[in-house]
């Protein structure tokens, strides 16, 4: 029991710690002496391959933390313990090389007096994989909670209550029958006790209540059909789409709080612009399908980033005067991965992960060897790889490997064909990036930590990561408070919900009409109403969407910056 209460207090007592091995207690410990010291801010950044115990060590840290700190309160202290499996149930799942690997980033930062209290506590959540809720390759499970709640209501018989089949039923869920069985009896423990998180969190029984629902619907959404349609009659027929299971609707609908027709509109219809004037079109079969699919990846990540305000407004310290505290904060992120087929996701997170290998080669080596020639300290050199080059290529402005995806993104014909080969022609003269002998539509990156091959199928869509105006109107307009809250305000550069609201204004419902589509194919309609919402929605035809790549950068910025400003420990 090398994690156990005596362990913790060996490694708080000063007179015994010197004596004893390394531990991630003893890096607390001197995190803590060194905020307390010098009176400057902390930081531990955890770094590792996927699975490599990342998460777990987050939460040691936290818990040594505390203890050393001793929180103001108790509600406080049990506030800080019970966010970790909070966000682990919303923001974990299962992948092939880890059975509870981070999809997300997560900077938690606590807060200290100068006599050394905690006061206070405040999380930043970065990049969440919500492409996962769609879907999950071969081997892989979605986000924990879903299968948490799927136990949970089983065991409380209301499966009927909320129209819930069984769970292999569920497009977006994937498990085998001896999964379901195995995991079962965890499941149901960890659903009470993501329950008892929410209690200790102060949510009110509205708020699980709406919590809960929007989970549901977004299982239910993802067993919406789509079938083939045609609007209008012989030369003058488009293509066009319908849902093959309308019983499905009534469900969504009484979930969200929303009429049925209205759903059908927002997926199977698209609003455009032409000379001035708007036309509601069609939505072919593959167009209503990632409408679908892109509201549920809206619902949950917007949920997720809800969830974290809601728990930080909790955590936060009441006091006026802010300036005289110190802080630690505390890196937990996915690993560098490098799996069987690597994709869109794995782009972005061994980015990260680059860059936090840049920032520890800084710390360690660079800047410590830098500080002892101004000292006139003699020191050896110690020889390490500069991965900065390799940042520069995925990185830079404007041929940058995410500057090329994100130029590509723009042209509405691009293909993942020309996307790579537009990689090919900007980046094949680097010596980090490796281009297929054959047509391939994929690419090699030498990382710090090794080749890995990309493919690139379903780059350029999961990039655009375009959720339709109308269909933000839809959900604003939304009976249930929670999803109307939500939609209630435009995200921020990082992609998240701002801390505090600010509303849309948007125009009161059916401002876009849901009128039949004409037999030409298109509805035309008023300007008016639908440009006041696509203004206060900041998701104007003139005004491109941010796309997942500038979400991306932006946070690995933002991220980058409040690290810099600490002293870093590193834990590998």
């Amino acid at each position: 029991p090398i994690y156990d209460q005596r362990t913790s207090e060996q490694y708080r007592e000063s007179s015994e710690k010197l004596s004893l091995p390394p531990h991630v207690y003893s890096i607390a410990g001197d995190c803590y002496q060194d905020m307390m010291l010098h009176k400057r801010n902390q930081c531990c950044v955890i770094s590792g391959e996927s699975g490599s115990g990342k998460t777990e060590t987050a939460k040691f840290l936290v818990q040594q933390f505390t203890r050393l700190g001793k929180a103001i309160n108790q509600s406080l202290e049990s506030g800080i313990l019970k966010v970790n499996p909070l966000f682990e149930a919303f923001g974990n799942a299962s992948t092939v090389m880890n059975g509870n690997s981070s999809r997300f980033g997560k900077y938690l930062m606590l807060s200290f007096l100068p006599t050394g209290h905690i006061v206070s506590a405040q999380v930043s959540q970065y990049l969440l994989e919500s492409s996962r809720v769609v879907f999950q390759a071969p081997g892989e499970r979605n986000f924990h909670i879903f299968y948490y709640l799927y136990a949970g209501l089983s065991e409380r018989s209301l499966l009927n209550r909320y129209h819930l089949v069984n769970i292999n039923q569920h497009r977006y869920l994937r498990s085998s029958p001896s999964e379901v069985r195995q995991t079962a009896e965890s499941s149901r423990a960890a659903f009470k006790e993501i329950l008892k998180c929410f209690d200790i969190m102060g949510f009110s029984d509205m708020e699980v209540d709406n919590v809960l629902h929007i989970l549901v619907s977004v299982l239910h959404i993802g067993d919406i059909q789509i079938r083939a349609d045609t609007f209008g009659a012989g030369s003058h027929g488009v293509d066009a789409s319908a849902v093959a299971n309308p019983g499905k609707l009534p469900v969504v609908g009484f979930l969200l709080g929303l009429k049925a027709e209205d759903i059908v509109q927002a997926i199977t219809t698209n609003v455009v612009t032409l000379k001035g004037e708007i036309i509601v079109c069609p939505n072919t079969v593959e167009q209503a399908e990632d409408c679908r699919d892109a509201m549920a990846k809206a619902l949950y990540g917007r949920l997720f980033s809800w969830l974290v305000n809601r728990c930080n407004k909790h955590l936060q310290f009441k006091r006026q005067r802010h300036e005289d505290l110190l802080e630690v904060g505390i890196l937990d992120i996915f690993g560098f991965e490098d799996f069987k087929t690597n994709g869109f996701e794995q782009v972005f997170i061994n980015i990260t992960n680059e860059q936090i290998q840049y920032f520890f080669n800084q710390h360690i080596f660079a800047l410590e060897q830098e500080e002892y020639a101004n000292e006139g300290i003699p020191a050896a050199a110690v020889p390490f790889i500069d991965n900065s080059p390799c940042l520069e290529m995925l990185l830079e402005k404007p041929l940058g490997l995410l500057e090329l995806l994100d130029e590509e993104s723009r042209f509405p014909k691009a293909t993942n064909r020309t996307l790579i080969e537009k990689f090919h022609s900007h980046l094949s003269a680097s010596s980090f990036y490796i281009a297929p002998r054959d047509n391939a539509s994929r690419f090699t990156i030498v990382h710090y930590a090794g080749k890995v091959t990309y493919q690139a199928a379903s780059f350029l869509e999961k990039n655009r990561n375009t959720l339709p105006v109308k269909m933000v109107e839809l959900l604003f307009n939304a009976g249930n408070s929670l999803v109307q809250q939500m939609f209630d305000t435009a995200l921020t550069k990082t992609g998240n919900l701002p801390t505090s609201r600010t509303s849309r204004n948007f125009p009161k419902r059916n401002a876009v009409p849901s009128a039949p589509i004409g037999r030409t194919g298109g509805l035309r309609v008023s300007t008016a109403n639908l440009a006041a919402a696509g203004r206060s929605s900041g998701l104007t035809t003139r005004r491109r969407p941010q796309t997942a790549a500038v979400h991306f950068t932006n946070s690995l910025s933002e991220l980058l910056t409040r690290m810099r400003h600490s002293q870093p420990h590193f834990i590998r």
